[in-house]
């Protein structure tokens, strides 16, 4: 895969289902290096063999969920000021109607039980910031009063933007549309929607997520409130009453829960994915997301939070009668779990892939997934097996790419590392580039990654493993390295590396190199202070200077207390800018202008360091790109940071 190939990855979002399990729509994204956007459109697919048809034409149709009666598909799509607004479609596909007018843009959108309205939360601007007054720019704006200890988001950026929760009546999707009226000095108001959102929610506190109670007389959401003084993780869940804005607590701080998803069973019954946050409410090293039922004593755990992991990015919940379908990470894999209400879980996919959404109807699942040979799929689950819907993948294998072979690896003190190697065709000997994952608590998957794929086509093996500290080998893993980062960590990351080289003659073990990002920025940095064996380094949008972290990052006000301590002997002693002096290899530092999650001064003192200490170092910096850059950013910004990763390495470790 060469870097313009990023064009072939396209990816599956969570589907929605029809009630009969008829038929299932969905939205596939893809980065398109012309519009230099993510594009992507709603398609539909019977079920449970048909062939996938777009019923949308939209640049980028995302988040589908379709009405009660299956009649109707809601969804998001950007207006021409780049906002997410609510549209809906007849499911058969059509014209679109727009539904919402918001100006600080729609996050989240559900369906009432009757299928009449809409519930969405949506950011609310403060009138004369972020273009709510026409020719009024950034820089015009009056300064920010900040009173609280968090003020800004990575890829959101300052968050005087908070999400309140609305309601809205669903149009008619064959209703008269509107038409532009002539001029007249009389003329009415410009009529954008065919009605107004009733905002139930006010003030400063910002509200995540909606979903409906089984009646239809109340959303339930996570109020986020600013704290004045210290960071707490502790989330309430809080009924808001669609017709008066009452408000009732249906799950409180005193639970110590920090909440990731609410969603309402069929019968009514409320489940969170959540992680205990204890009685501090920071505790969120390796966080053992679970399952809970809500009653009336309080939260019920219906899942193990120290070996099944609930966590990934982007779960969720499925109703299957009274049971509930959950994605589990696990060894690189996501896969899906049927949980009942006594505690009894199954398996209902597995295997080498990652399960990224799903939904269930009828008895009929349908789940999106990623695999080695795949970027994205729609899968159909019969029994035990998964039938594919798309042939999403196709094109990324006609570009060329390898599946990565899979290793464990005793370490130095007897500790299985887990990972895999890739590499080219052929006998080799091929020089090696070491991948180190972000996080820490993430991990290395099996679905098809550019990062890998992209140096194997130059000519590199790639090594790249899980080590103590990542997530998906249950929470003792996790949370090994807490209070003890560049240690356990780094024993796994070298252990696994030398492993591999000595175990497979094509790895030529004298010519190798090192990257990562994120916390994989952190320990690429860590490593090359106490190993010069490389030939050469990228530091990626690192956790370089624990010290500096307060203040500066989004999660400054209890990540590095919570992973590195707080007493400053402790700090050091886990501190890349600490140990810097010791650096020789030659280093490239990346990093976004608009990174708030590892900020641009981490990226930039540690350059600095570098270059005054004799250090050949570079540095690329990219416009407009936040911590997301490799994933999500602009797809010619994506291209020119895999050219200059090639180019560095064929500068400091050429592939022969």
């Amino acid at each position: 895969m060469r870097p313009t190939d990023i064009q072939t990855l396209i990816g599956v979002g969570r589907p929605t289902i029809a009630a009969t399990g008829a038929f299932a729509i969905f939205a596939t994204a893809r980065p398109d290096l012309a519009a230099d956007r993510a594009v992507g459109q709603l398609w539909r697919v019977e079920l449970p063999a048909g062939s996938p048809r777009r019923i949308t034409r939209g640049t980028a149709d995302r988040s589908p969920r379709l009405s009660p009666d299956d009649s109707t598909v809601a969804f998001l799509r950007d207006d021409t000021k780049g906002r997410a607004q609510v549209f809906v479609v007849a499911a058969h596909g059509g014209e679109p109607v727009q539904v919402t007018d918001q100006p600080g843009g729609v996050t989240a959108l559900a369906w009432s039980p009757d299928g009449t309205r809409l519930a969405f939360t949506a950011r609310v601007p403060e009138p004369g910031r972020y273009g709510t007054v026409e020719g009024r720019d950034a820089a015009s704006e009056p300064p920010r009063r900040i009173t609280g200890i968090r003020w800004h988001a990575n890829g959101l950026g300052y968050l005087d933007r908070p999400a309140h929760v609305f309601v809205v009546d669903a149009p008619a999707v064959d209703a008269e549309p509107f038409y532009e009226p002539a001029p007249a000095l009389d003329a009415p108001e410009k009529r954008v929607v065919p009605a107004s959102a009733v905002q139930l929610t006010h003030g400063e506190t910002s509200w995540n997520g909606v979903a409906w109670t089984s009646d239809g007389a109340e959303l339930l959401s996570v109020p986020d409130v600013i704290e004045s003084a210290r960071r707490d993780l502790r989330d309430r869940v809080v009924a808001v009453a669609v017709d008066s804005g009452d408000r009732r607590e249906v799950l409180g701080t005193a639970e110590n829960l920090s909440v990731a998803a609410v969603e309402v069973a069929p019968d009514g019954v409320v489940f969170v994915l959540a992680n205990d946050v204890g009685d501090e409410g920071t505790d969120f090293v390796a966080p053992g997301v679970a399952l809970f039922a809500l009653g009336a004593d309080g939260p019920r755990l219906l899942t193990d939070p120290e070996t099944i992991d609930l966590g990934e990015v982007g779960s969720h919940l499925s109703f299957d009668g009274d049971d509930v379908l959950v994605q589990d990470r696990t060894r690189g894999r996501l896969r899906l779990l049927r949980v009942s209400r006594d505690g009894r879980i199954d398996e209902v996919l597995g295997g080498d892939l990652e399960v990224a959404g799903h939904a269930v109807a009828n008895g009929r699942v349908v789940a999106s997934v990623s695999s080695p040979e795949s970027f994205g799929e729609l899968v159909v689950v019969e029994g035990s097996e998964a039938r594919a819907l798309t042939a999403s993948g196709a094109a990324a294998r006609a570009a060329g790419i390898v599946v990565p072979v899979e290793h464990e690896i005793t370490g130095r003190d007897g500790y299985p590392v887990h990972g895999w190697v890739a590499t080219p065709a052929g006998e080799g000997p091929f020089p090696v580039v070491l991948q180190i994952h972000g996080g820490p608590y993430a991990s290395y998957g099996v679905h098809l990654f550019d990062e890998t794929q992209v140096l194997v086509e130059a000519g590199y093996a790639v090594v790249y493993s899980n080590p103590r500290g990542s997530a998906g080998y249950g929470r003792a893993h996790g949370r090994s390295i807490r209070r003890r980062m560049g240690t356990l960590d780094f024993f796994d990351v070298m252990d696994f590396f030398d492993g591999v080289i000595a175990t497979d003659a094509r790895l030529d073990g004298d010519r190798v190199g090192i990257m990562g990002g994120s916390y994989g920025g952190y320990m690429t940095a860590w490593v090359i202070a106490h190993d010069h064996r490389f030939a050469g380094a990228i530091v990626e949008r690192g956790f370089l200077d624990p010290a500096a972290f307060p203040g500066s990052s989004d999660i400054g006000s209890f990540f590095g207390q919570e992973y590195v301590g707080t007493d400053p002997l402790l700090v050091a002693a886990q501190s890349p800018m600490a140990v810097v002096d010791q650096v020789q290899t030659p280093t490239l530092v990346l990093l976004s202008e608009l990174d708030h999650r590892c900020p641009l001064d981490q990226a930039t003192r540690y350059y600095a360091a570098l270059r005054t200490n004799g250090v050949e170092a570079e540095m690329l910096v990219f416009p407009g790109e936040d911590h997301e850059l490799t994933r999500a950013g602009r797809p010619q910004h994506r291209v020119q940071r895999f050219d200059a990763v090639l180019d560095w390495w064929s500068r400091h470790l050429p592939a022969r």
